[in-house]
């Protein structure tokens, strides 16, 4: 009768498929018979109930030995991985009078990762620049800039005198690397349902799109990624590993953060950036956090608001501004960079904020 093959055509100017991606399907049916003269073939691929309704499409004309070419769209709504398939064409004549069903096995997976946001140096705004290119500095510092000094020995190469020793103690010093290899970054995000609440929500969302950024930031300049959550052990990943993990990742059912700080101290070091991604946390739980984030170099906490503020009454907002604002002055007490987020607002548009600028509802 006839043989078909489907691929994905992606609609799209960002990297990857993110939700709100056009997404063009593709098929083509080859006709491998003579006798067609006056075939209709009605096409239905299935698709996830997340995805929408099966496609459903008509092909008329078809002649004998020809190759017809049919698309649709399909815009999805989450991230997540789907399966789109199996394929099942009907053939019937005008009249309705036969009707034959073929099934074609055989799915195609399609994956929609969280939006990664761009924080790169925007080219538009001077003082914007300095900001975000700080921030990434800081959080991006190599395994190289870790050292220790020791006396100067005959042979040693004279390039590899640090100067600023030397007028302090009056002797040669010699600065000698402590890490060698790759520099690592760590991204651990608080999925906890008691605090970001349920997968699909935006304040969950917007916690996974601000871990995938930080990750493709980690990724462009060379680090090593290692990535854990509430029910996920922390465990090394490449850059495609990454997002595969985000893409599935869904709440946890956890009450506290104590097998995560102790897993979080054992996996530090001082060549290591330490981001934690989640919602502000309550007073009890800050110094553990603080505890396990001294044994990393670097350290980045990302909280974001359970609900917006905007959106509750007023005693909630106060109560919700206090806890972020709270959270925020004891970890940057601490030594960490903090950033405050609502559930609507973006990375990017934190990233690049100077901290006299921020709102007072994003601390």
């Amino acid at each position: 009768m006839a043989c078909a093959e489907k691929k994905l055509r992606i609609i799209s100017k960002r990297r990857g498929i993110v939700a709100l991606d056009c997404i063009i399907v593709q098929g083509g049916l080859h006709i491998q018979t003579i006798y067609c003269s006056a075939w209709i073939l009605l096409l239905e691929d299935r698709l996830p109930p997340a995805l929408g309704r099966p496609a459903r499409l008509v092909v008329t004309g078809v002649g004998p030995r020809g190759t017809h070419h049919v698309s649709y769209t399909i815009v999805p709504q989450a991230r997540g991985r789907y399966a789109i398939g199996p394929l099942s064409i009907d053939r019937t004549d005008a009249f309705g009078l036969t009707r034959r069903r073929v099934v074609l096995d055989g799915r195609d997976e399609l994956l929609v990762t969280p939006e990664i946001e761009d924080l790169r140096v925007p080219s538009d705004a001077a003082s914007a620049t300095s900001i975000g290119s700080a921030r990434s500095r800081q959080l991006l510092r190599s395994g190289e800039e870790y050292y220790t000094m020791r006396g100067y020995q005959e042979g040693d190469d004279l390039r590899r005198i640090h100067w600023p020793s030397v007028a302090r103690t009056g002797e040669l010093m010699i600065r000698q690397d402590e890490a060698s290899r790759r520099a690592s970054g760590l991204i651990y995000l608080d999925s906890r349902e008691s605090m970001l609440g349920q997968a699909r929500g935006a304040a969950f969302e917007r916690a996974v799109s601000c871990a995938a950024s930080i990750g493709a930031l980690f990724a462009r300049s060379g680090f090593t990624l290692r990535v854990g959550a509430d029910e996920l052990p922390i465990a090394p990943v490449t850059e495609e590993g990454f997002l595969d993990v985000l893409t599935g990742l869904s709440h946890g059912r956890s009450r506290t953060l104590a097998r995560v700080t102790t897993s979080l101290r054992m996996a530090g070091s001082a060549d290591a950036s330490l981001v934690f991604v989640g919602a502000p946390l309550a007073p009890q739980e800050l110094p553990a956090l603080i505890r396990a984030g001294n044994a990393f170099g670097p350290r980045l906490a990302i909280l974001i608001h359970p609900m917006d503020p905007a959106s509750v009454p007023a005693d909630r907002r106060v109560w919700l501004e206090s806890r972020a604002t709270q959270a925020h002055l004891t970890l940057v007490r601490a030594g960490w960079d903090c950033l405050v987020l609502s559930p609507s607002t973006r990375l990017r548009e934190r990233w690049h904020t100077p901290r006299a600028q921020r709102p007072a509802s994003s601390a």
